[in-house]
């Protein structure tokens, strides 16, 4: 049989996926794609999209990727894809593809902010980003420069990002848009262990007996995962049950043997519920049952509270936007709360053992991370109102369900949880994390499998997924937070600043302790006039973020000047003054680190499409326009210290010029190409860099006009070696060791802590965790467990109303913490104008904001809109019918969605979920930027809305 040529690829794509998942092929077939890829290079990578950490293989031929498999050797995916990443190949090629910096100017080629977009050099870009850094810095000092961060920052990107943030321009306001997606589970796992990341492995799918997952659509959001969960239901179906907890139906419900649909925030009473029937039927509870392990309870865990009137996240009275009357009356209503609010008649029952009823005013102080001892009975107290009766009562989110039929599913997920011998693994992943209670919620699931002695053990325990490729990897273990450094030390701490500043070979003095400009306060910052640059990174915060007319209004109106650095122009592109065209992944080296701790790495596949250049190079090449005497002066920063004085940061330039620096020394000389820096040789006739292109060390074939308008040659050293190695320093020896750079191109990842070359699969845990062994042994512990992490474990003695200060503190070594936390109402909630409950959130066919995704054909004819789900009732009680479309509103806003009631998702009545890819149904106008006041985390999942008919 002949074979056109584009047959012929296609057979040899088929069979190369077939062979990659062990289905015979036929001979024809197989010749065929041997035939095809006789002249292709195949090399692994990792998957760009979701936090699973899928392995892939690229096929790369004339200088283009022109096939994509999974990789049969991954231990994540074992050769299957979901259908994005089938896709990874064709985000980089669409159409509109950026391939030059592109600037506003006016006709006489001067920079106008009412402009159109012209092309320019990078030369010139670069100029007028020092231009208007340089202006920021006059204006706010070191506040007034900001990036929007990303969880998909390589993990040489976010480093490099990082060092001319915090070392350079001495500012901490840069923040990733993972503090969208994963802020409430990381302070969780502070506060609950001390340390960051979870305790478990992927390997928990295969033995645990029972999944539940909380809040989270694994089979769209992390299909792979969701099909080895799917086999291991179907390996023992009798045994092995599933329970969904959501707050409505959708795919993964498909397969549960008990599916929860619970009323918006009451996730946080049912997690109680479950902890006080473990508590209630044991012995030392006044029960008949021997249920909590006490054994493990005593020698590993303390039970701990904490405020409850900490807010909602949003903005504060006496804000410059508030008194400048940007917000309307509307919005008021909501934002109001934040202030005070009147205790419900829904919540009192759960907020009485805290010191409020129903009825009283609660004054809010803005959410703290303070936290204190208590006792069991204490505990014990604050789970007292949680009674099925309670519980159902207010946690029931299907009106059209009988409460009788909820109460036996709590009853039935209650007994799962405490079956002895029943392995027990909790999933959750935007439900939980995106919450105004979400710190709560996630240490409330640690409190039950802590009971239970269901945690760090394989097959058991709580596990927070991850969205992003490298929410873990790069924003989390980097520390591209605004209040962190690498290996989970913290700003504000002054030996993990005086370690970083030795590490970087900085002055001492020279990192900013103040680290509070958040995500969403660098939006209300620019809104509110302080921040005067900000630069987007590997994201679409334009899109990405709730409240969006307010932050895009700024952008647009106000006098500052804001940069894109993007492969496609998103709406972030659009919004801005400057747009960087971006090198997409495989056009790149890089590293993400995945949601169980996996660290993965790959090399440059192919060049990248016309001038386009990888973050790292934009931001080395950004730090050779500053100099000591530009940034090292003293700074001024906002507030008063102890003394009532303006806060200042010190000037270190004397320090500077001690260590052998010059005034006019350059942050690209002090932290990217320094003589630790060049000791890392460029070796192309070597593994792994022999037969790869590396553009931002070697230049490549291109002849690209770089940063000072010559042709770009390369920096002569393997920055990419030299930037994991030296952010791996910060870990190894304390907790979060990483394996050396040209390892982790041997291998499909390694979950860290790498110790003496063997990764770790159950942290905390003696028999398996190598510092866990460490901490037990040291300390003479017998116990099976060490909770080894170090932050928030000298803690004060109290009640659940409060510390009480004349007892002093109590040092809480090796031990993990349950804490006693009430359901809350969320600051928006149904009522006769707003009826409505909106969720937002993805599909399986889009990534995020649908920059990428949108341009793949097969994607976008597969779902090429955001739908408006609904119920069938609702939308014949509004006048509307499946097609049509209708009008989605809120306080803030409202967009135009198409009607859906059925298929994929099927909400039940009173609530409706609108996906967030689509630019064109911006949901994100509608949204609601309150967050978790502890983590700082958006609150996508609830909203008050009406829908009418468009």
């Amino acid at each position: 049989m002949a074979l056109n040529r584009r047959d012929f690829l296609k057979s040899a794509a088929a069979a190369s996926a077939a062979s990659a998942v062990g289905i015979a092929v036929p001979s024809n077939l197989e010749a065929s794609a041997t035939e095809a890829q006789k002249d292709w290079r195949w090399d692994k990578a990792a998957c760009r999209f979701c936090g699973t950490g899928c392995g892939i293989m690229l096929a790369t031929k004339g200088g283009k990727i022109v096939a994509v498999k999974g990789d049969p050797a991954a231990p994540v995916n074992r050769g299957l894809n979901c259908i994005k990443g089938y896709f990874n190949a064709k985000i980089m090629y669409g159409a509109d593809r950026l391939k030059t910096p592109l600037l506003r100017m006016n006709d006489k080629g001067e920079f106008d902010k009412h402009g159109k977009f012209k092309p320019v050099s990078w030369e010139r870009a670069f100029d007028e980003m020092e231009k208007h850094a340089k202006k920021a810095l006059k204006a706010s000092g070191p506040e007034g420069v900001a990036v929007f961060a990303s969880g998909q920052y390589t993990v040489m990107e976010g480093y490099a990002a990082q060092k001319m943030m915090k070392g350079g321009f001495r500012s901490n306001a840069i923040d990733p848009n993972a503090r969208h997606c994963m802020a409430s589970a990381v302070v969780g796992f502070y506060q609950t262990f001390g340390i960051d990341e979870p305790s478990g492995c992927y390997d928990d799918i295969e033995i645990t007996d029972t999944i539940v997952t909380w809040g989270s659509n694994m089979a769209e959001m992390h299909p792979i995962l969701w099909s080895r969960v799917s086999d291991r239901k179907l390996s023992n179906p009798d045994k092995v049950k599933i329970v969904n907890i959501q707050t409505y139906t959708h795919r993964t419900c498909d397969i549960g043997d008990i599916n929860i649909i619970f009323s918006p925030s009451t996730d946080l009473a049912i997690w109680n519920y479950i902890a006080r029937e473990i508590v209630m039927r044991d012995k030392k509870g006044g029960g008949k049952e021997d249920i909590i392990d006490w054994d493990f309870l005593n020698e590993n865990i303390v039970f701990t509270a904490g405020p409850a009137n900490i807010g909602y996240g949003m903005r504060r009275a006496g804000e410059k936007s508030l008194k400048d009357g940007k917000y309307t009356k509307l919005e008021m209503e909501t934002i109001s709360k934040e202030m005070e609010k009147k205790v419900s008649a829904k919540e009192g029952p759960a907020l009485e053992p805290f010191g409020y009823k129903e009825g009283d005013v609660m004054k809010n102080t803005p959410g703290t991370l303070k936290h204190w001892h208590i006792s069991f009975e204490d505990y014990k107290k604050s789970l007292e109102p949680y009674t099925l009766e309670y519980t159902a009562k207010i946690a029931k989110g299907d009106p059209n369900e009988d409460i009788e039929e909820f109460k036996k599913k709590l009853q039935a997920l209650a007994d799962l949880y405490i079956e002895k011998g029943r392995k027990v693994v909790s999933f959750w992943t935007m439900g939980m994390n995106q919450h105004t209670r979400g710190t709560w919620v996630n240490t409330l699931s640690y409190n039950v499998h802590f009971m239970l002695n269901k945690q760090a053990l394989p097959g058991n325990g709580a596990f927070s997924l991850t969205g992003q490729p490298s929410a873990c990897g790069t924003a989390r273990e980097v520390g591209t937070f605004c209040h962190r450094l690498p290996a989970d030390m913290m700003v504000k701490n002054p030996k993990h600043r005086a370690k970083t500043e030795k590490v970087w070979g900085i002055p001492a003095g020279t990192l900013n302790p103040v680290g509070n400009q958040h995500i969403m306060k660098i939006h209300r910052d620019i809104e509110d006039g302080v921040v005067k640059f900000a630069w987007v990174n590997v994201c679409n915060a334009y899109q990405d973020s709730a409240s969006a007319s307010h932050w895009i209004k700024a952008a647009r109106e106000m006098d500052n000047f804001i940069v894109t650095s993007d492969g496609y122009p998103g709406i972030s592109a659009k919004v801005s003054d400057l747009v960087l065209p971006s090198a997409m992944i495989y056009e790149k080296w890089g590293a993400y680190g995945n949601a169980e701790r996996r660290t993965q790495h790959w090399r440059q596949q192919v060049l990248p499409v016309g001038d386009a250049m990888s973050d790292t190079w934009q931001w080395i090449e950004f730090s050779k326009r500053f100099t000591v005497k530009d940034l090292w002066g003293e700074q001024p920063l906002r507030g008063k210290d102890k003394k009532g004085n303006p806060k200042k940061l010190p000037n270190v330039i004397a320090d500077a010029l001690k260590m052998g620096y010059k005034e006019d020394t350059t942050m690209y000389d002090i932290l990217f190409a320094n003589e630790k820096a060049k000791s890392y040789k460029i070796a192309m006739d070597k593994f792994p860099q022999k037969g790869y292109d590396n553009s931002e060390c070697n230049g490549d074939s291109r002849k690209v006009k770089g940063s000072d308008g010559k042709e770009w040659k390369g920096y002569g050293f393997m920055v990419h070696e030299y930037l994991f190695e030296e952010y791996a320093s910060f870990g190894r020896g304390h907790g979060h060791d990483l394996a050396p750079f040209e390892v982790y191109h041997k291998v499909r990842g390694l979950k860290w802590p790498v110790v003496d070359g063997k990764e770790t699969q159950w942290r905390f845990n003696v028999k398996y965790d190598p510092y866990a062994a460490k901490a037990a042994k040291e300390s003479g512990s017998k116990s099976t467990h060490a909770f080894y992490g170090p932050l928030a474990k000298n803690l004060l003695q109290g009640n659940l109303t409060g510390p009480d200060k004349s007892k002093g503190k109590k040092a809480l070594k090796n031990k993990a913490k349950i804490f006693a936390r009430p359901y809350m109402d969320p600051p928006e909630m149904p009522d006769e104008t707003y009826d409505t409950w909106l969720c937002t959130g993805r599909v399986l066919e889009h990534w995020h904001s649908g920059t990428m995704t949108m341009r793949v054909p097969e994607l976008f004819r597969a779902v090429p809109e955001a739908l408006c789900y609904m119920h069938p009732k609702d939308a014949k009680e509004k006048g509307l019918k499946r097609g049509e479309l209708c009008w989605v509103e809120s306080r803030r806003g409202k967009v135009k969605a198409r009607v859906e009631t059925r298929g994929r998702n099927r909400p039940a009545q009173g609530l409706v979920f609108v996906p967030w890819f689509d630019e064109k149904v911006f949901i994100n106008k509608v949204c609601l930027d309150a967050t978790c006041p502890m983590s700082k985390q958006t609150d996508y999942k609830k909203c008050a809305v009406k829908i009418t008919k468009a």
